[in-house]
């Protein structure tokens, strides 16, 4: 059988392969991993939780790169381009890169099934392989214990934080959902997590397989005021004068503290300046995440998709000053909490535009809107298609001193920021 040869092919066949196929599980994973034979020197750094993972690699690639280091960094879900979950240097490997590394999977799989996230994990790892890198920061998909990227052993492993999101894969609580996150730890290596309250199944099964655990207000922290910030660890290390992450948003010093403590665990090995420290958070971006556009009316784009993400972006909504009117961009994907998402930010936000997603999982906009009503969300909520749609009806409605917020997943998102980017030739 022939292969494509083109990296739209490849998605194309691997979505045939398993449209919407989520198989938790290591087994098959690590049987093509060794098949693979593919082996790297770099330092690896694993980041698992719900919310904050994609900021906290954002932060530790920008301050690795401006400390002068090789750094592989392996993120998803992509917003636009496939391209952006694989990069060397921070730069987006090429299609014919990642096609070469789907290849290298498909030649040595034999009838071995791999689900789309765990071929491109794999072939992710593969490229990485093959550069002479020093650090490898690969982001957790789904859960942890039993995700594609826990095949790989880190030097390193960060939790972000617990909340409930995918309790079809993970378990209905908090306790089952960290039991899984804290699978990415490893015994006798540094297990950060910064989570405010771990969730008790965390720290029982780090403590079992005697990790190096690292808690956030017990272990390591953070103080500042309106200018800068300090952090600060349990052994007497203070760095001070730090100046606030480039990424907006409240929460994004619970992520910088875990970056910190992380760096700060391995300086054995990746030593790292204050001056790369600074550089690095003033200079970090990751689309999509509290990301306010320059212009009027204000733009803010945001994946927040479940319950504790909206609550953060409900936070800082309200911190950005007055508004006279808030139009809402709406998406989400049917098994999600609608209900716990909408009651949270209802109250920062005037007018609804809700708009369908594609897929089995995507949920249509009036499927949407009924679910909104049934949560108590009153007032103006308006029907559309598309994400681009309902985002061209809110600039046209909003006036330039409002506030327009895209929100509720990825695809939303992504959608939007494919329209802003405009054509490409």
């Amino acid at each position: 059988m022939e292969f494509p040869d083109t990296l739209s092919g490849w998605l194309e066949l691997l979505e045939s392969r398993h449209a919407q196929f989520i198989q938790l599980g290591l087994e098959r994973v690590l049987q093509v991993r060794d098949a693979l034979k593919s082996v790297s020197d770099a330092v690896v750094i694993t980041v698992g939780g719900t919310n904050g993972k994609g900021s906290t690699c954002a932060m530790l690639e920008a301050i690795l790169l401006a400390a002068g280091y090789r750094v592989g960094c392996y993120t998803s879900p992509h917003l636009v381009r496939y391209n952006e979950r694989v990069r060397i240097n921070g730069v987006e490997l090429s299609d014919e890169r990642l096609v070469e590394g789907f290849a290298a999977v498909e030649a040595v799989r034999g009838a071995v099934p791999l689900t789309y996230f765990e071929h491109g994990t794999l072939a992710a790892w593969h490229c990485f392989c093959r550069e002479p890198l020093d650090v490898l920061i690969l982001e957790v998909g789904l859960g942890g214990r039993l995700d594609a990227v826990n095949a790989i052993d880190p030097d390193c492993a960060i939790v972000t934080g617990v909340a409930m999101d995918h309790m079809d894969y993970l378990g209905d609580t908090r306790e089952k959902i960290g039991f899984e996150k804290a699978g990415i730890f490893r015994s006798e290596r540094p297990a950060i997590c910064s989570d405010p309250l771990p969730p008790a199944s965390l720290v029982a099964h780090a403590r079992e397989i005697r990790a190096d655990l690292r808690l956030v207000t017990e272990d390591f922290g953070f103080s500042g005021d309106r200018t800068q910030w300090v952090w600060w660890s349990r052994s007497g290390t203070r760095r001070g004068g730090l100046a606030y992450p480039a990424l907006r948003g409240a929460n994004q010093l619970l992520n910088a503290s875990a970056v910190m403590m992380a760096l700060e665990t391995l300086r054995n090995r990746i030593p790292v300046s204050m001056q790369a420290v600074r550089q690095g958070m003033m200079l970090v971006e990751l689309p999509g995440r509290f990301q306010v556009l320059p212009g009027k009316p204000s733009v803010v784009l945001d994946v927040a998709h479940n319950p504790q993400a909206a609550g953060v972006l409900s936070e800082n909504l309200s911190n950005m000053g007055f508004f006279p009117e808030t139009w809402a961009v709406l998406g989400m994907l049917a098994d999600k909490d609608v209900e716990g998402v909408v009651r949270l930010i209802q109250d920062r936000v005037d007018h609804w535009l809700v708009t369908s997603l594609p897929g089995s999982r995507g949920l249509t906009a009036d499927a949407l809107a009924e679910r909104m009503r049934a949560a108590g969300v009153k007032g103006d909520v308006r029907c559309f298609d598309r994400p681009a749609e309902a985002f061209s009806e809110a600039k046209q409605c909003a006036q330039e001193g409002d506030r327009i917020v895209v929100f509720g997943s990825f695809l939303t998102v992504a959608d939007v920021l494919d329209t802003l980017r405009g054509p490409r030739h």
